[in-house]
């Protein structure tokens, strides 16, 4: 996916104002790339990913003027502390591509969550209408999102967007806020 499709993508769900968020999963920095061209000036990205080789791509990202990325080595799955994370916690925080990859989802979201917050916002990139595969190994459908985020302390995840994957199924872009 192009940087331009993934601002697209989530143009629904990210609001247009500065804050701190984690993009969790990064990857090569795709969709660290449309936050930091939706969020407002004077914005902070940590942008996670456990694979040297992808942390190496987002330290040669080259940002918005107006934003910070800031790259981290850790996995989404273990306990990782962010350099300078705010008391109060993150605005936002993006899962894209990457839930699906965790086994004990429920209970990695609710530890994630807590990082967020009271009133910021998760978005959920995941596959719909997708079968168990090794690259989908846990499928995220919205039915089963909904479940991990009433477990996890999140609001009811409302889909902003959806498109076809050109890997199969169908991808969708749900938002949902920390409530407690």
């Amino acid at each position: 996916m192009l940087t331009a499709d993934a601002v697209t993508l989530l143009g629904d769900a990210i609001p247009r104002a500065p804050g701190i968020w984690a993009d969790l999963g990064a990857g090569t920095g795709t969709f660290t790339q449309a936050l930091a061209q939706l969020l407002g000036r004077g914005s902070r990205i940590y942008s996670v990913d456990r694979d040297r080789d992808a942390v190496a791509a987002l330290k040669r990202l080259v940002p918005e003027a107006r934003v910070e990325i800031v790259p981290v080595l850790a996995d989404l799955t273990s306990a990782f502390s962010l350099p300078d994370e705010p008391g109060g916690g993150w605005d936002g925080m993006l899962l894209a591509n990457a839930l699906h990859f965790v086994a004990n989802a429920d209970a990695v979201l609710t530890a994630l969550v807590r990082r967020v917050r009271v009133g910021g916002r998760v978005v959920v990139i995941e596959y719909d209408r997708r079968t168990a595969s090794r690259w989908v190994p846990y499928p995220i459908t919205p039915d089963r999102l909904q479940g991990l985020a009433a477990g996890a302390g999140l609001s009811t995840p409302v889909i902003t967007a959806r498109r076809p994957s050109s890997f199969g199924g169908e991808l969708y872009v749900a938002v949902a806020n920390r409530v407690h």
